[in-house]
């Protein structure tokens, strides 16, 4: 095929900047090709044998501009020296000629037929990556796990079942109160991702105390890929201080823009994490916080937000104010009961105010709530010894259902009694409690935790060192750190015991994986530079002391099993955000004196997941405040070796006290302390257990649900398909890909990206898996699913450009006549709606799939994409530009024939999108309408919201269209 001629005053458009307009030839010398565009007021210059451009030539029947505006029709197209003239008629029906280098240079190709006709063909490759974008982001918006996969967390049912139950309400108002260990935080990050995701929040709020910020900052990024911005006054004053710079200090140049957004810094961010001190210091700051709009606000450690009707406490006040502004709001807190009802009616206030606004017909409708926790109590223990309900149960039932309910439900027993009585507990549930704004999961009712054990190791000290450690203040009897430093010139681990005992303790166990906690970072870098370098022993530190990278590393060189650290030191707050449960072994180096630090330090290895028994193991020095402290976690708390949920509760009474019999108190004191200590903690555990609201608990986690949604992303995992789209997406974008390990790949930014940042992608380059069980083992490895940023980043680019959108191969088959001429098409059922709705979860099908022949019969059910994909061939771009323009007339004719072809399967689709909708909608208003009459729980903002959703998406349905995704031409061979 001949080369095209490049003349001036022709008019090409660039294959790689389309959006640089019409382009028309300047200059041709020097085997160099210069383009100009009027429209963006760029010039190019290419290669002359190479040049990236394609020639533009109109054709009768479609419509062009001349640069003064007028608008023709072509009816002929003339030709004369390689250059080109279009004469037509306007809308007035006078006749026009218009040369081109004369066109409206402010074009744009952008549909696939508009892009094939004027030679901007992408690979045939590309073609496919398009195809199989568009209908993986279908199949993942249809999925029950939508917004739940990608979290790097692991499947646990009572956590995905509140995500799910809450992120699918209408601005949801919960208060998540899961036992400790239970992963509150997770709950919260998953319901938050979800509503992200499917874009029904866009701006959040959280709320944290102080020490808790950088933990929540980690969290959501590392397990969730939610980039939270932390806001406090230090960053607050370095966006102020950009408006007192004097604009004629600045170069000539160089000039400073000042939103006006800016003044408000809550509003420079979409996910802002702040300390609730910092609201409630600083009146302007809370007062800008309450003017920004947020759709969620999440409060976490809610139970210590004090309340009274005389006088609620500045941090009650501050979130009350905030929960009234936002639309949804998410509540963390311990237990309730812990607190008191006075404290649990107080949360509960912060949800909705107009419905718990009286406090003794709170504490009137919770002993109402008893009885029929006792109801069903009996049911379930009827259940279990396979026995149906007797009269009494029928008739206790009557005062919470209906009777032609209980009819029904009394036929259904003499059947299945089981299935009567779980059908019975789902309407109670539905229909009574605190269930629809309060989820609580206890480890009673969660399996998958392990045994914990202690391990203590007294040491003994001479009487000349042991006067001196007690004369001391507890502070340093706890951590005597600072008083071996004080006792020579030596370094204080030279003469602290517990570091030998460390040293020789750690020998002897070289095979395990080992986590010291100690109180502060100073202590941590001490032990690990003496255990590293004086003892030789494989460790490492992790401390506040480190930025988020070196931490990262050193986790990754502590959870690797074959060349990694056999121990990581751990100070207090650094070891916080982080969990460690591939290790059984925990050195506390020292003992805190809140039990609530106590058990988040066991916590990092306690957890669900956890395949061994928890060992904790405890040095100290005999005789002093260090054993004492043992003693009253150990025999009065039995906090090592159980979950202490009332330990803080115990720990509130009796502080004063305890310090005080720590250091100076007589032994008959003491023990008297630790009896008291003993007999309150059996009281509060006993009154907790009694307590235990196991209606609150059922609705808590139903277990079919949640194993529909474990089931679901387990399927996700083991879905090949995403492992193959990340490589054509690396291949088509040109990033470098090489293998890691055995499930996971190091991604990097090529030299010739087809774009200049890749979303999702570090400029330094990834490790990546697709892994979930290596991705949670390796919190330094990111964790690759439908939902990861890379990946939606990917999809977004292919989905929404022009990217394979246009396509021309060849194709071998024998039973096809060579020379025959096929068109690909791809249609997709466009909807635009607002992602609130959710649209695509109702649509059956979106992607329509057409294999033309010439004579306009469909192919593509005898020969899928996946088997036509595999036969296909490359076609040079010159020819296949040539071949275009020749067969111009018969592909156009071909694409208005799948046009009329696919018109039909248009009303198909939006009708059987229609009837779901209606099923899943109007069963829910039905419900909750049903719900409203016996539950006030339900609110008619909730309601509303659902019946103004059905009605919008109704007329959003029938404004569906589909359009003309990409087109490939296939010429057999």
């Amino acid at each position: 095929m001949k080369q095209q001629q490049f003349v001036t005053g022709q008019r090409w458009v660039s294959d790689t900047e389309a959006e640089l307009g019409l382009g028309i030839v300047l200059e041709v010398e020097n085997r160099r090709l210069t383009l100009g565009f009027p429209a963006s007021g760029e010039r190019r210059t290419y290669a002359l044998d190479n040049a990236p451009v394609s020639r533009v030539r109109y054709q009768p029947d479609e419509h062009i501009r001349h640069q003064n505006g007028t608008r023709i029709t072509v009816t002929e197209v003339l030709e004369q020296g390689q250059l080109l003239a279009y004469r037509g008629v306007t809308k007035e029906g006078t006749e026009e000629l218009i040369p081109e280098f004369e066109l409206d240079s402010f074009v744009q190709f952008s549909t696939p037929r508009e892009r094939l006709f004027s030679g901007q063909i992408d690979k045939y490759t590309h073609f496919a990556l398009r195809h199989q974008t568009q209908e993986a982001i279908h199949r993942h918006q249809h999925s029950v796990a939508y917004g739940l996969a990608g979290p790097r967390v692991q499947l646990l049912p009572h956590q995905l079942y509140i995500a799910k139950e809450v992120a699918n309400r209408h601005s949801p108002r919960v208060l998540l109160a899961d036992e400790v260990g239970l992963g509150k935080t997770i709950e919260a990050g998953l319901i938050l991702h979800q509503r992200l995701i499917s874009g029904q929040a866009h701006r959040v709020l959280v709320v944290v105390p102080d020490s808790l910020q950088h933990q929540w900052l980690v969290e959501m990024l590392r397990r969730f890929n939610l980039n939270f911005t932390l806001l406090d006054e230090e960053r607050c004053q370095a966006m102020n201080d950009l408006d007192d710079i004097d604009p004629s200090l600045l170069p000539e140049d160089e000039e400073i823009i000042i939103d006006e957004s800016d003044d408000n810094p809550f509003e420079t961010a979409q996910l802002i994490i702040c300390a609730l001190d910092f609201l409630t210091d600083n009146p302007k700051r809370y007062q800008q916080a309450l003017e920004a709009e947020w759709d969620m606000l999440l409060v976490d450690e809610a139970h210590h937000l004090e309340w009274s009707e005389e006088a609620p406490s500045p941090g009650y006040s501050c979130i009350e104010g905030l929960a009234g502004v936002a639309k949804s709001l998410l509540l963390l807190t311990a237990t309730p009961e812990q607190l008191g009802v006075e404290s649990h009616f107080a949360r509960l206030r912060l949800l909705d105010p107009h419905r718990y606004r009286d406090l003794a017909q709170f504490i009137a409708e919770e002993e109402n709530y008893q009885s029929l926790n006792d109801v069903v109590q009996d049911l379930l223990k009827v259940r279990d010894a396979s026995e149906s309900p007797s009269k009494s149960h029928w008739q206790a039932l009557g005062d919470y259902l209906p009777q032609d309910t209980l009819s029904q439900l009394q036929k259904q027993a003499e059947q299945s009694p089981a299935a009567a009585i779980d059908q019975i507990i789902e309407l109670l549930l539905d229909r009574h409690g605190t269930g629809r704004v309060l989820f609580r999961n206890t480890r009673s009712s969660v399996s998958g935790f392990p045994e914990r054990k202690l391990h203590t190791y007294p040491l003994n000290l001479d009487d000349e060192d042991l006067l001196a450690l007690v004369s001391e203040p507890l502070e340093q009897q706890l951590r005597p750190e600072d008083f071996w430093q004080q006792q020579t010139d030596a370094d204080w681990w030279m003469q602290d015991a517990r570091v030998e005992w460390l040293s020789e303790w750690l020998r002897s166990r070289r095979a395990q994986k080992i986590l010291v906690i100690c109180a502060s970072a100073d202590t941590a870098q001490s032990l690990e530079l003496y255990l590293r370098l004086r003892k030789g022993l494989p460790v490492t530190a992790f401390h506040e002391g480190m930025n988020l990278i070196a931490r990262d590393r050193a986790a990754a060189y502590f959870a690797d099993h074959e060349d990694g650290a056999q121990v990581l030191i751990c100070s207090e707050i650094g070891s916080e955000g982080r969990n460690f449960q591939f290790a059984q072994d925990l050195v506390l180096f020292d003992l805190p004196l809140n039990p609530d630090l106590l058990e988040q330090r066991i916590g990092r290895l306690d957890r669900i997941g956890q395949t061994g028994e928890v060992n904790l193991h405890v040095p100290f020095y005999a005789l002093t405040a260090q054993e004492r402290l043992l003693d009253w976690y150990h025999e009065g708390l039995n906090a090592f070796e159980q979950t202490c949920a009332i330990g803080y509760s115990v720990f509130n009474r009796y502080a004063d006290r305890l310090q005080t019999a720590l250091v100076d108190a007589e032994e008959e004191t003491f023990a008297q302390l630790l009896d008291e200590t003993r007999v309150c903690a059996k009281e509060l555990t006993a009154q907790l257990q009694a307590g235990r609201d196991r209606l609150l608990e059922l609705n808590s986690c139903k277990p079919e649900r949640a194993a529909q949604l474990v089931d679901a992303l387990e399927a996700l995992d083991n879905d090949p398909k995403l492992n193959d789209y990340l490589d054509q997406v690396a291949d088509s974008f040109n990033i470098e890909q090489e293998q890691h390990g055995e499930f996971s790949s190091v991604l990097h930014p090529g030299e010739h990206m087809r774009v200049p940042h890749f979303p999702g992608l570090a400029p330094e380059g990834m490790t990546v898996t697709t892994s979930r069980s290596e991705a949670l083992g390796r919190e330094d490895i990111q964790f690759l699913t439908w939902e990861h940023p890379l990946i939606r980043g990917a999809q977004e680019l292919v989905a929404h450009s022009e990217f394979g959108n246009t396509g021309v191969c060849t194709l071998k088959l024998p039973p096809l006549n060579p020379g025959t001429l096929l068109l690909e098409v791809l249609f997709v059922l466009h909807c635009p709606a607002p992602a609130a709705l959710q649209v695509p979860r109702f649509l059956p099908e979106s992607v329509l799939h057409l294999l033309l022949d010439p004579n306009g019969k469909d192919l593509s059910p005898v020969l899928s994409a996946g088997k036509l994909n595999a036969l296909l061939q490359k076609v040079p771009r010159p020819s296949a530009q040539e071949l275009v323009r020749h067969a111009r007339p018969q592909l156009s004719a071909m694409l208005d024939q799948a046009e009329s072809l696919v018109q039909p399967r248009r009303e198909e689709l939006v009708e059987a999108a229609r009837e779901r909708m209606r099923q899943e909608l109007n069963a829910e208003l039905d419900r909750l309408r049903a719900l409203a009459k016996v539950n006030p729980n339900v609110r008619q903002s909730e309601i509303d919201s659902l019946q103004n959703r059905l009605e919008t998406t109704e007329t959003v349905l029938d404004k569906a269209q589909l359009r003309l995704d990409a087109v490939r031409v296939i010429m057999t061979v």
